[in-house]
């Protein structure tokens, strides 16, 4: 065959190559473009029902990474039957989602099968072909979650184009959920005290005047509690501020313990905490409070072998939606002023007569 023949052969070929290439780039542009984004919700959508489009996949589930429990959780799917929901590393049956995990490699497996859920027993048949891809989305080196790609359409198994698609874009949906926890995780830092984990000032006044324009709306009154740790300054000069520290964190426990889900603690600064009572009585709040000052100075703290006693104050006040959230507080802490004035260790209230009507 001369050089003119062959030309007229590979012609069409590296045609069609690069009509395919086009036609996958312009397809591939709005995903990655759709991807840099910070809402989790938007990139699964993007997961389950766009990108197998792209490698001609019947069904995909995107797991997330809890690092603190080391667990996968489903965040969504498109599988017409039950899936795991959570998928624990530490299992000893070392699954190939686990592996993947663990290896931070991309698997390819002949058995979709293993995707379903333990004691799920549907018949054969829900998966055209056996072949599925697990692919770990990675970024910078960390491991924020897995993509499950199955059943190939009119094919037995995943192309070698495919896989090369897959691999793609397991970084860059990894980076997107990389850059969204790291968002949140600012935003979390943002808005809570780091040494208590508790909401900060800012944080409690925000909520406050929320509280306040629900109670004008609907009535009702808030109560607000005002807390101060007795004498941290010679706790930190006896032990040291790492002890002074310490004592901080073991008095924000004991307030956590003692109030509801719906109430809110913060650090209001320093050593003192501030507490609201959303649609509380002042005799609830009272009881509350008085509970705190039992369970700071019954329960000494322990500090490098020694027993350390703490003790609180406590200034407790209830207030109508028509109070200014800025003298809701100082009137709560005008009540903790006189609770140390009264020896500490205990608790005093400043009542309002008014009441949301």
């Amino acid at each position: 065959m001369n050089s003119n023949s062959e030309k007229n052969v590979l012609e069409p070929k590296k045609q069609a190559h690069t009509k395919n290439i086009a036609s996958g780039i312009s397809i591939l542009t709005p995903l990655v473009q759709q991807l840099n984004c910070l809402d989790l919700h938007e990139i699964s959508e993007i997961c389950v029902n766009q990108l197998p489009k792209f490698v001609n996949a019947r069904y995909a589930s995107l797991y997330i990474l809890d690092e603190a429990s080391d667990m996968l959780h489903l965040e969504n799917h498109n599988h017409p039957y039950l899936i795991n929901n959570i998928v624990s590393l530490n299992q000893a049956n070392l699954s190939p989602m686990i592996k993947a995990v663990r290896s931070k490699e991309r698997i390819v497996s002949e058995n979709a099968e293993l995707l379903k859920a333990p004691g799920n027993h549907k018949k054969p048949g829900n998966y055209g072909s056996p072949s599925c891809i697990i692919a770990p989305l990675v970024c910078h080196n960390k491991v924020v979650g897995v993509l499950n790609l199955a059943d190939k359409y009119n094919a037995a198994k995943f192309t070698d184009e495919d896989i090369a698609a897959v691999e793609l874009f397991r970084h860059l949906v990894g980076a997107s959920i990389r850059n969204i926890k790291l968002f949140e995780k600012t935003q979390t830092q943002a808005k809570t005290d780091g040494l208590t984990g508790l909401i900060n000032h800012r944080t409690f006044y925000e909520t406050l005047k929320k509280e306040f324009r629900r109670c004008q709306r609907y009535g009702g009154q808030i109560a607000v509690i005002m807390v101060d740790i007795d004498n941290l300054k010679a706790i930190n000069d006896t032990y040291g501020h790492r002890a002074g520290d310490a004592a901080i964190k073991n008095v924000s426990r004991k307030i956590i313990a003692c109030i509801r889900k719906i109430d809110v603690a913060a650090r209001y600064g320093g050593d003192e905490f501030a507490i609201i009572f959303p649609n509380t009585s002042i005799s609830e709040a009272i009881t509350a409070a008085e509970r705190m000052v039992k369970e700071v100075s019954q329960t000494p703290m322990n500090w490098q072998g020694r027993k350390v006693r703490l003790s609180v104050s406590i200034g407790v006040g209830q207030y109508d939606g028509y109070m200014s959230p800025d003298d809701a507080a100082r009137h709560s802490d005008e009540a903790l002023y006189a609770a140390k004035q009264a020896g500490k260790n205990t608790v005093r209230v400043f009542e309002l007569a008014k009441s949301c009507q």
